[in-house]
């Protein structure tokens, strides 16, 4: 029976016959139907011509590369930015049969396993990231090499692995007659004319060493700073494998995960004089209690070195800077606030030989912007941009000329307040051009001579443009390629709709978009699903064209298609606290990650039923992984009476056993109830409605544990819940790895069950 004629009184029930007479819902899915759902993505996503990626530029400023759509699938071109003749960037077979060969897997010509690439040296030799490894392809012998790092890894930035030795190779004086390396735990110098070896220090120990990969020379050779170090808490998340692949037994694999909380290495500068042998410890009173310092860097007159300061709970960065001469240390710009400062906003230029001008940027003001700090006494000399919208990027800054080019989103009224248009502007605040009229998000590269941008823009209802433009004023140069979908929307392809309603404070425009079924009848009562991200360092609604992404946990539009057609209306929102609006906006999370913008998601529900007769709000679902996952199972627990179903992959249930470096960017730091209050573990016991929890056995990004400490709880608590463990799969399960059609064909089943009539 229909879940709408199971009401109470008989009022309710004759206004349930007649809704389900007036507006019938949907037969359920055949089987058939699922799996012809589950290979949409496979279906259309190469129908598409001529849609391109952001350019990347040559060195020389000579040619710019991109990836585009073609028929079978994609290719990379070159185009000579003078005459704008386009060739292959490469031989795509030879690199195709090269690839086949080094990974030990089929890799078709037109399907090369990465989108972007840039070139090395003189266009003989491409890098491009694969797998999360770096990559070095020769385009003229074409043979392939997988990059080794070199040196000691840290867990999550801040704590050193130990089990690893460290890059201990001798950092040559830049004039050539000296190196530097450690021994011993300490500083030593050799001469290289005498090859005598002279120890700098001799306060070095196992439990307090000196890094050599810290090492920096001043350009002058006569001064080296190094840090320190005071190793932090070696924790390791140990994850067993059930079936690796090609054995019967199990392996044990072992991971340095430093998690909220933990002692970090604490890294102390020490400054040497090379030629009298004196060392200066850095006075720590200016960078107390290190979340982390960035590597030391001379200012090229020598007479300064500077680093950055992070401190623990991230609600201070500074930029030190040390008199090379007296070892005397000063901040030259400062950062405060009172949730949190934004790591991923976070943009310093040193102008200059001295680094007495910096250009910063700040949401000191509620939104982020440039300013031109004195880098000697650390004070805003002036504003560079103001206003009610973001800075979002800084492309280049031209010392000689006083300019900046930048990407900023909300300053046209009336637009998307997420679409991303490029400017430039003084260093005075002067001469503001806007380079990319057209209303759409924009993607620019400059080339590295600063004379064109290559921009490339869209919506996600009108496919990628890459347009040659002259980057002082914006003038279009020549149109590079305009995107054909004729074949994809003959296929059945509609774009989403775009919608925004008020948010929780009744002023805050909300936007989301919305995915219907391709058979959408608006007589019928559809079921309403939500893919959510709700993380707090970006925003996530697709704002560009490109629409297809993988199917389960994915954010794009073809994977909600595939859902949709199943018989749901299925949208995405960015309610507040995510990022890419107002400070104020974003601090919504601080602290209280378990909000997941869900106030605002709500009534941005009900603002779009109350529009629609068909999108039925009795009956809305979720999913989502990482911390969408989080969010899912937080809609069941704190908003069990509007969600009834929900699929969370991957989860960080308990920001306590998540990595240190997001989880103390926005609960800050010590540890306290905040993190108690977002735990899906300590509040399972509140759940409501039907719950489906995917989780790769092998998680790397979040420890799997933490999926199975909510199952034991919800056990616990005696509550019904279904449970997919995917031997070996990793973070990104479902998504872009791992059986991504099983897992898809299950979260699809699992809603029609659960919201779909009997």
């Amino acid at each position: 029976m229909p879940r709408s004629l199971r009401r109470s009184s008989s009022f309710g029930v004759l206004a349930a016959v007649l809704s389900a007479v007036l507006s019938p819902a949907a037969a359920a899915p055949t089987r058939e139907e699922i799996e012809r759902s589950v290979k949409l993505r496979e279906e259309w996503q190469y129908l598409t011509r001529e849609i391109a990626w952001p350019a990347q530029w040559t060195p020389d400023s000579r040619a710019f590369t991109y990836r585009k759509t073609v028929e079978g699938g994609f290719a990379f071109e070159t185009v000579n930015a003078d005459t704008l003749a386009k060739t292959p960037a490469f031989d795509h077979r030879r690199l195709a049969s090269e690839l086949t060969r080094v990974l030990g897997r089929p890799v078709e010509a037109l399907r090369l396993p990465f989108a972007e690439f840039r070139y090395e040296g003189d266009r003989q030799v491409i890098a491009f990231y694969l797998d999360e490894q770096g990559w070095r392809c020769s385009i003229v012998a074409y043979s392939c090499a997988r990059q080794r790092e070199a040196g000691r890894p840290r867990g999550f930035g801040v704590v050193r692995d130990l089990s690893v030795l460290a890059d201990n190779h001798p950092r040559v004086a830049p004039d050539g007659r000296e190196e530097a390396f450690v021994q011993g735990d300490n500083l030593v110098i050799r001469r290289n004319e005498t090859g005598a070896v002279v120890q700098l220090s001799t306060d070095g120990s196992a439990g307090d060493f000196y890094d050599p990969e810290t090492i920096a020379w001043s350009p002058d050779s006569r001064y080296l700073m190094i840090y320190r170090v005071r190793p932090g808490y070696q924790r390791r998340v140990v994850r067993v494998e059930a079936a690796p692949e090609g054995q019967i037994q199990p392996v044990v694999r072992s991971q340095l995960y430093p998690k909220p909380g933990d002692a970090v290495d604490v890294e102390q500068p020490v400054l040497f004089d090379v030629q009298t042998g004196r060392q200066t410890m850095i006075d720590p009173a200016l960078f107390p209690n290190a979340y982390e310092l960035s590597a030391p860097r001379w200012r090229l007159d020598g007479r300064t070195v500077a680093f950055d300061y992070v401190r623990r709970g991230h609600q201070e960065v500074k930029i030190i800077a040390v008199d090379a001469a007296s070892g005397k240390a000063h901040a030259a710009v400062t950062e405060a606030a009172d949730t949190f400062v934004y790591a991923d906003r976070r943009f310093a230029h040193e102008l200059g030989r001295s680094g007495d001008e910096i250009i910063w940027a700040s949401e000191r003001d509620g939104w982020n912007h440039l300013y031109l700090i004195d880098g000697r006494i650390g004070h805003v000399k002036n504003r560079i941009t103001r206003g009610d919208w973001v800075v979002r990027e800084v492309l280049r800054v031209d010392e000689a000329k006083r300019q900046i080019w930048f990407a900023a989103s909300g300053m046209d009224k009336g637009e998307d307040p997420y679409f991303r248009h490029y400017y430039r502007v003084d260093f005075d605040g002067r001469n503001l051009t806007p380079l990319t009229p057209e209303a759409a998000d924009h993607t620019a590269t400059l080339s590295p001579d600063g004379r064109f941008l290559v921009d490339t823009y869209s919506r996600v209802d009108v496919p990628n443009v890459s347009v040659l433009r002259q980057s002082s004023d914006g003038a279009a140069v020549a149109t590079i390629t305009e995107g054909d979908i004729s074949r994809l929307t003959a296929a059945g392809f509609r774009p989403p709709e775009v919608f925004s309603a008020k948010g929780r404070d009744g002023k805050t425009d909300i936007w989301g978009m919305i995915v219907r079924p391709r058979d959408y009848d608006p007589a019928k009562s559809y079921p309403v699903i939500e893919n959510i991200y709700a993380g707090p360092h970006d925003s996530f609604v697709p704002k560009q064209f490109w629409p297809f992404g993988y199917h389960s946990g994915g954010d794009k539009v073809i994977g909600m298609q595939a859902l949709a057609d199943l018989g749901f209306i299925v949208v995405q929102i960015d309610g507040m606290g995510t990022a890419n609006r107002s400070k104020a906006f974003q601090d919504v999370a601080w602290k209280n990650l378990q909000d997941s913008g869900f106030p605002d998601r709500i009534l941005w529900h009900k603002a779009m039923a109350a529009r629609d007769p068909s999108y039925d709000v009795s009956r809305v679902g979720i999913y989502g992984a990482s911390a969408g996952g989080q969010s899912t199972l937080n809609a069941l627990l704190f908003h069990g009476d509007f969600y009834k179903a929900g699929v969370a992959y991957n989860g960080c249930y308990d920001n306590r056993m998540d990595k240190i470096s997001w989880n103390e960017q926005w609960l800050g730091w010590p540890v306290d109830a905040s993190y108690a209050a977002a735990s899906g573990v300590d509040h399972a016991a509140r759940l409501k409605g039907k719950l489906f929890l995917i989780v790769g056995e092998q998680d790397s990004n979040v420890d799997p544990a933490s999926s199975l400490q909510v199952v034991d709880a919800l056990i616990k608590a005696d509550k019904d819940f279904d449970l997919l463990i995917v031997p070996g799969g990793e973070h990104s399960v479902g998504r872009s790895s791992g059986p991504i059609d099983y897992i898809t064909r299950r979260q699809a089943e699992f809603f029609i069950e659960s919201l779909q009539p009997d």
